[in-house]
């Protein structure tokens, strides 16, 4: 019997009936929201065929400082507030914060493809702030060393899948 317990008791560990979930920190509302999907920001009628990341990298002075539609991959969120992600395009990375400041994606929106509007910039961040934004992305500051080229959109409408 005992060896019985044992094994239950395994078994909910194992499936995660005790396991700790990390906390959703959700701090803006959906602007519009469907069973499929959920728009921070502005409201969009229209979804323009979107770019890549890496077609934006790899030509940045054709979109500097132009508004563009990309669907990337969330690489990294801000754990503290969902302020802003960081998307991968092979070596190249850009940030994405959102207009004004206004509003926030979910913190638990890693991993998921998501379509965005918004302005590319190609800037050079300090190395405080290039650290910063590490440490609020769960990164190590530390591996941080001088001014670092920043590929950025500031996004003024994102559409999330849910998942």
């Amino acid at each position: 019997m005992k060896t019985l317990w044992i094994a239950i008791g395994a078994m909910f560990i194992s499936t995660g009936v005790f396991a700790q979930e990390a906390k959703v920190i959700r701090l803006s509302e959906p602007v519009e929201q469907t069973e499929e999907y959920e728009v921070f920001g502005a409201p969009v009628n229209n979804w323009d065929t979107a770019l890549t990341l890496s077609e934006l990298v790899d030509s940045p002075d054709r979109y500097k400082d132009k508004v563009v539609t990309i669907e990337t991959k969330i690489a990294e969120v801000c754990e503290k507030k969902g302020c802003f992600f960081v998307a991968n395009a092979g070596n190249e990375s850009a940030r994405i914060t959102f207009k004004d400041y206004k509003f926030f994606i979910p913190t638990d929106s890693k991993g998921k493809t998501v379509k965005l509007i918004g302005n590319f910039e190609v800037n050079e961040l300090t190395e405080e702030e290039a650290e910063h934004y590490a440490e609020d992305a769960g990164q190590n500051p530390n591996l941080i060393s001088g001014p670092q080229k920043e590929y950025s959109i500031v996004a003024k409408s994102i559409l999330v899948p849910r998942s």
